[in-house]
């Protein structure tokens, strides 16, 4: 019975992260706040959020990242959105790096929450699957990292989920997640430094722009270049064993 009681506690207190954050993210919901982060939303209040942020610029700073960081832990819809406001606000540089620090926070959250969490039920299941992937990942855990981050087609939600199921460390995860997703950061904080024309021409900016040759070959070349250690490390091994 105490041993029961004792594994029931221990659940519960592993659950509670990913708990909070599940909540986090149904409240949102209920309260509509996704509609917040849309083109719309931002054309109809910019000259008050501007008024806003020369009024308290040093408490919108922090209020931005922390907004960011809370929704990218959530994985609310509306991201994009959100940066490409960050460059409205505060400029591509500035606002880029404001996301930047937000949205390694939020993923960190995410990866340490469903860490403590699921990590040990997943290998559980899944065991021998995933100690062959999980050598991999161990050994060059930031070049396959920076891959994930830096090629747009896997979503930033499932990225930030899966190296929670690896032996990947903390350190490892904020440098490659911080340093992989600078390209994709910064082409939405530019597209959104030129909000101010967009709007005033009535039109609206093209956030498919991520996949236009112009941007996604040398996103691809930059993720080719991150897995030279790999591909290093495997000619070694095969030279080793020669």
């Amino acid at each position: 019975m105490v041993f029961q009681m004792t594994a029931r506690r221990s659940l519960y207190l592993r659950m509670t992260p990913i708990l909070i954050l599940a909540l986090g993210l149904a409240m949102a919901f209920y309260y509509d706040l996704h509609t917040l982060f849309t083109f719309e939303a931002l054309r109809e209040n910019r000259l008050s959020v501007i008024d806003w942020k020369q009024d308290n610029y040093t408490l919108t700073i922090f209020a931005f990242v922390a907004a960011y960081g809370i929704i990218t832990a959530i994985s609310l819809p509306g991201a994009t959105w959100m940066t490409i406001a960050g460059g409205f606000m505060f400029g591509a540089v500035e606002g880029g790096l404001l996301v930047l620090l937000g949205a390694t926070v939020g993923a960190t959250v995410v990866f340490l929450a469903a860490r403590h969490a699921f990590a040990g039920y997943f290998r559980a299941k899944v065991g021998s699957f995933i100690f062959s992937m999980e050598k991999g990942f161990r050994d060059d855990a930031i070049s396959y990292l920076l891959v994930l981050r830096l090629v747009p087609l896997f979503p930033f939600w499932l990225v930030n989920l899966v190296p929670a199921f690896l032996s990947i460390s903390t350190p490892a995860y904020i440098v490659a997640t911080f340093f992989g997703i600078i390209p994709g950061v910064y082409v939405y904080a530019s597209l959104g430094s030129g909000l101010g024309n967009i709007f005033d021409q009535g039109g609206e900016p093209d956030i498919s722009i991520i996949w236009s040759p112009e941007i996604l070959l040398p996103l691809l070349g930059l993720s080719a270049l991150a897995l030279v250690p790999v591909i290093y490390r495997k000619f070694l091994a095969r030279g080793r064993i020669v």
